[in-house]
Formats: C-alpha cells, sequence, structure tokens
C-alpha cells in the first residue's frame, strides 16, 4: 500500500524543480552496493556525536559573557528559553529521521518533502554551514593548544601561526587537526565513534568536575539581584546592525526580563549541532528507535550542563566582576584555584577536538546524499570497499577545510554557520507538515507532538533569532545562495537522478 502511493506520487511530481523524492525511492537508493553505508551506530554512539558537537569552548566562555553583558545570573534561564527553541527543532528533526533514515538530513527532509530545488538549496546551505564551522572551530582549537604550548615554553614560529591583524601567516596546528581527522573519519564510522566518545568522556568529566568544584564556591548574594535592572543597548548602524533593527528600529534590551531573551537569542548558538546527529541515521543500526532517542538525549544533557555551569559562574563571582574571554577559568583563579583554570583550559582544546570531528562528518554525509543523487558528481558518492566510508567525499571536503582553515582569518564569517543552521530549521519545520498531508500513510515510529502547532512554534523562533543577525550576514548568506542556484541550474538539474528517471518514464 505505502509502496504503491510512494510511485504513484513520484510520477505525478517527477517534473520540475520542485519534484519530490520519494522516502521508499530515498531508502531503497540505500541499498546500491557501491553507494551504502555500514550501519554499526547505536543511541549510546549518537548521544556522544550529540554532546560531542554542542559542548565546546562556548560553555566555558558564553555562560560568563553573557551573564557579565546581558543578562546577569538569570542568564540560567537564557539557557533554558534556548534549550526550548532547539527542542522544538529538536522534536521535528526526530520525526523526518525516524521516517526518512538516510544520509543527509535537512537536505534528505526537503526533497521528500518541498522537491529537488528546495532540497538543493539546504544541501548546499548545509556544505558551507558545517565547512565554516568546522575551519572556525580548528582555528579556535589551534589558539587553545598554541597557549598551552607557551605555558610549556613552547612557542611556534609567527607565519606558522595563523593570520593575526592584518599580517599573513598559516596555521599550522588548524590545518594538521583538520587532516587527522579526515583520515579518521575515512577509516570507518565505528572508529569514528570510538575516539569521539573518548574525547566527550574526557571533556564532559572536566565540566563535571568545574560544577562540582565550583558549588563549593558559590556565594549566595553574588545572585542579587537574580534579573539585574533592563538597560538599553546602543544599536549600530548600517549592515552591522541586526535586521530587525533595520526592518522595524527595534533595539533589544540588555538585562531585565527582555534580556534574558535577548541572552537567548545569543547562547541558543551554543546548542547549534545536535542536528547533525540526523546526518548519522543511515548508519544506525535500528535509526527508527535510536535517532530520535539520540537526538532529544543529547540536547537535555546539553542544557543540563549549560545551566549548570551557568548558575556555578555567576555564584562563584559577581556577574559585573566576570572577565569576558576566559570568564570560568578567570572565577577560579581569582578565588585561588590556579589549578581548575589550566583543567578548563584543557578541557577546552580537548572538547573542540570532537566538536571539529563531528562537523567534518556531518558535511561528508550531506555531500554524499546530493552526490548519489546526482546533484553533485556520482563520483563523490562511492564508498570505500573495506571500510564503508564515503572516502572521496570526506577526502575531499577535510582538504578544503584544512586550507581555509590554515591560511584563512575567519572569525567574521562564524555567523554564517549560525543563519545556515536556523534556515535549515525553518526548512525542516515545515517539511514535518507538508509530508503528514502529502504522506499521511508513512510508518512514523516517532512523531512530533502537537502538529503544526509545535513545527509553526519552531519556525517563529528560528526567524526571530535569523532576523536578530546583523544585515551583513544575510547578504554573504544570499551572495552564496545565488552562486548555489548557478552550480543547480548549470549542473544538477540536468544530472539528477530523479529527473533523468522522469525523463526515461516518459520515453516509456
Amino acid at each position: 500500500m505505502s509502496t504503491e502511493h510512494g510511485t504513484q506520487s513520484d510520477s505525478r511530481r517527477s517534473h520540475g524543480m520542485f519534484r519530490t523524492k520519494t522516502v521508499e525511492q530515498s531508502i531503497q537508493d540505500t541499498e546500491e552496493p557501491e553507494h551504502a553505508l555500514k550501519k554499526s551506530l547505536s543511541v549510546l554512539d549518537l548521544t556522544v556525536f550529540g554532546v560531542g558537537v554542542v559542548i565546546g569552548t562556548g560553555i566555558f566562555v558564553l555562560t560568563g559573557k553573557i551573564a557579565k553583558e546581558q543578562a546577569g545570573p538569570a542568564v540560567a534561564l537564557s539557557f533554558v528559553v534556548a534549550g526550548v527553541v532547539c527542542a522544538l527543532a529538536a522534536l521535528c528533526y526526530a520525526e523526518f529521521a525516524s521516517t526518512v533514515p538516510v544520509a543527509g538530513s535537512a537536505y534528505t527532509f526537503s526533497y521528500a518533502s518541498l522537491g529537488e530545488l528546495p532540497a538543493w538549496i539546504i544541501g548546499w546551505d548545509l556544505v558551507l554551514e558545517l565547512a565554516l564551522g568546522c575551519a572556525v572551530v580548528a582555528v579556535g582549537w589551534s589558539g587553545y593548544v598554541r597557549s598551552l604550548l607557551d605555558t610549556a615554553g613552547v612557542q611556534l614560529p609567527a607565519g606558522l601561526s595563523g593570520t593575526h591583524e592584518g599580517e599573513f601567516g598559516f596555521d599550522l596546528l588548524a590545518c594538521v587537526l583538520v587532516l587527522l581527522l579526515t583520515g579518521i573519519l575515512v577509516l570507518g564510522m565505528k572508529l569514528s565513534s570510538r575516539v569521539t566518545a573518548v574525547v566527550v568522556g574526557i571533556k564532559v568529566t572536566v565540566v563535571l568536575l568545574v560544577i562540582v568544584a565550583g558549588a563549593f564556591l558559590i556565594t549566595g548574594s553574588n545572585y542579587e539581584p537574580f534579573v539585574p535592572p533592563s538597560k538599553p543597548t546602543e544599536g549600530g548602524g548600517g549592515l552591522a546592525a541586526p535586521l530587525v533593527q533595520l526592518m522595524f528600529g527595534f533595539t533589544p534590551a540588555d538585562f531585565g526580563t527582555m534580556g534574558i531573551f535577548t541572552a537567548a537569542a545569543v547562547v541558543f548558538f551554543a546548542f547549534i549541532g545536535f542536528d547533525i546527529v540526523a546526518t548519522a541515521a543511515e548508519e544506525t543500526r535500528n535509526p527508527q528507535r535510536d535517532v530520535p532517542r539520540g537526538i532529544l538525549g543529547s540536547l537535555a544533557i546539553c542544557t543540563f550542563l549549560y545551566v549548570a555551569v551557568s548558575v556555578v559562574v555567576t555564584g562563584m563571582q559577581k556577574y559585573t566582576k566576570l572577565s569576558t574571554d576566559a570568564p570560568l577559568a578567570d572565577a577560579f583563579k581569582d578565588l585561588g584555584h590556579p589549578f581548575f583554570a589550566g583543567l578548563i583550559s584543557f578541557g577546552a582544546a580537548v572538547g573542540l577536538t570532537s566538536v571539529c570531528m563531528i562537523l567534518l562528518l556531518g558535511q561528508s554525509r550531506v555531500f554524499f546524499a546530493m552526490s548519489r543523487d546526482g546533484l553533485l558528481p556520482r563520483v563523490f558518492s562511492r564508498v570505500h570497499p573495506s571500510f564503508g566510508t564515503p572516502y572521496r567525499s570526506t577526502l575531499l571536503l577535510g582538504g578544503v577545510v584544512a586550507v581555509v582553515a590554515g591560511f584563512t582569518s575567519i572569525d567574521e564569517l562564524a555567523e554564517l554557520v549560525n543563519i545556515g543552521t536556523l534556515f535549515a530549521f525553518v526548512v525542516v519545520a515545515i517539511g514535518v507538515v507538508l509530508l503528514r498531508r502529502s504522506r499521511p500513510d508513512l510508518p512514523r515510529s516517532f512523531r512530533t507532538p502537537l502538529v503544526p502547532l509545535v513545527p509553526v512554534l519552531s519556525v517563529l523562533a528560528s526567524l526571530w533569532l535569523m532576523i536578530n543577525l546583523p544585515a551583513e550576514t544575510w547578504v554573504r548568506f544570499a551572495i552564496w545562495m545565488g552562486v548555489g542556484f548557478v552550480v543547480y541550474f548549470v549542473y544538477g538539474r540536468s544530472h539528477s537522478r530523479l529527473g533523468i528517471r522522469g525523463r526515461q518514464n516518459r520515453k516509456v
């Protein structure tokens, strides 16, 4: 019944840029021997991936920085608000990932619900988002490691320490990290998950030690006032201003009740990455059950850790006295505990390793899925005969990211990661509603509750955060999307396997 329905739907919607690829066809494509990924992951592996990519240096820096500048001790509530926004998106991802357990995440989901061109746009968006994200993280990791090396009396030559203040250089450590992680990903998903498990275990242990140690240094008076009085912010001008300010003249406020929500828009980006769990659906042994658990479980763990650290840091030191560069480490130093300051630097450096690896993993799977569909050259969708990994796409993208991380100072491009993720959230939420209507017959082992209310709330929350980003970020995003349209119409549209099948059926 379901297959017949899918075939009829495919024949009706196999023409033009909005042709959809049925769930049945997507699953069937995963069974081609040369293009099939090995199923080796469990719910624990997926949860570790989610925690590994979400918990990075931000937990040691962002918590204190936002407390000092925007929310005070109420930053804990900001993390709760951001966690709820992410949970809305996570519920939509969980339904799709259990219904369409295929590599590609939002790209694959869009192909089944919105059509080929929207799927291409979101895939193109994800490739940029994850590439830039990985490069930014690698550069950040390099900075931490150089700092640790300096402490040990070892200094790298200035020319191999990256681009700084207009001086051109090559970031050797960032490049080497990306190449090393690329090699691990090529050697197999199970090896990657084991390496990630070790790294995440170390990272979470450090975070828990910091929380426990900091809890004994809390002074109750530091929480007063828990919600500091509201203070209007000075809005910027031109393209540097948030889009919401240019559109409506609205300027967010710091502190007060509004400050909690303003801060939530910032700390939301600390959660980015849980959606990457969905890219591993095809390599999961029981995706219908385990992918939703991995997505929601990792998000719950990360929310708890963020809230706990924010409670500790604002309790250890008055929010007005927190530093903005390394608030948690400096708070321990000021209270006479330098050991924990060093432990935090070590935890941050180790933590960023797993973030970088999982971003590379997600990017290669999206690229692999697009290649398997013919929208990118099919040669990149071949899997390694021994390792069962998409080694060609992994090597290509790993090499590109290594070069970008090595030669480019890309702090200003980091916000492109944010807008790309939020755009994917919007598309997935809309797709859940559309697929419920077009394919009510599909078996769904996990169902997003309160449809269409939850997807609508997810779209509105994501759009609100998007318009709080600077207008120049929107301009860069539009330029990248424009390049994507050109690539699709020059190559993807004519090489699409779905389009080729449709043309062959019409001839018959």
